[in-house]
């Protein structure tokens, strides 16, 4: 017996404000209908810090205001964890799974989302794991990739920030997850000379497979009417501090 689908949907470059308003509809949708397949989408941003619920006021050496001068908007969102950085050059990926049909356990969860992010750099030939006591991805003792979830009614959305060929100077904007001292990286840096060209389109698809091997989905594309759910209120749900 085959597997359930794994929807994918790639959204191309978007402003965060648009696709965290399109989250929490999706959350909404999938528990209002639990037949719904898994969901993921794939996304860059422009440049954007979220803080997270456990953001400290020492992760942040700049103020919103600060920041928003240097045109980079300013979140302050559901997920756990603290502050972190998305913009281009980075594959952002916010699953919307409902745990109910795979486990009912978010520490379960969150180190299933790490290893198929360590299973699809490690197809590209980087080794990467994990750091006791933290979440996310390292390889070399520095940071490639950045975790953060809500879960509502078993039903998840936020995800993970995986840096594919981003800036990594402005992660300097910030403590990156309140980590002090942590040296953030990317696949490009990491692979130098060997990386491919279009390094972006290779790792969607490692990531997209490994997902589809950990969570024992098979993937494939969503049409747009399985994703995009239309705002009814026309109100847009981002919060800036």
């Amino acid at each position: 017996m085959s597997p359930p689908p794994l929807l994918v949907a790639d959204l191309g470059r978007r402003r965060y404000a648009e696709v965290l308003d399109l989250q929490r509809r999706l959350c909404r949708a999938r528990q209002d209908d639990r037949d719904r397949e898994d969901l993921l989408l794939l996304v860059e941003h422009n440049p954007v810090v979220t803080l997270g619920r456990g953001t400290k006021a020492s992760s942040l050496p700049l103020s919103p205001e600060a920041l928003r001068d240097r045109g980079v908007e300013v979140f302050e969102v559901e997920r756990g964890g603290d502050v972190t950085f998305h913009g281009p050059g980075q594959l952002v990926g916010y699953p919307i799974f409902d745990l109910t049909r795979h486990r009912q356990d978010l520490h379960w969860y969150l180190r299933a989302v790490e290893e198929a992010l360590i299973e699809a750099l490690g197809s590209l030939g980087l080794e990467a794991g994990r750091r006791e006591g933290l979440t996310g991805v390292w390889t070399g003792g520095r940071k490639i990739a950045s975790i953060g979830i809500h879960v509502k009614q078993w039903v998840t959305f936020h995800g993970f920030a995986l840096n594919v060929a981003t800036d990594l100077d402005a992660f300097d904007l910030i403590v990156p997850c309140g980590i002090d001292g942590v040296t953030m990286t990317s696949v490009r840096r990491e692979l130098g000379d060997v990386a491919p060209e279009d390094i972006s389109v290779v790792v969607r698809r490692a990531v997209v497979a490994a997902f589809g091997r950990v969570f024992d989905r098979m993937p494939r594309s969503a049409s747009p009417d399985e994703w995009n759910i239309p705002d009814s209120t026309g109100v847009q749900e981002g919060t800036t501090p």
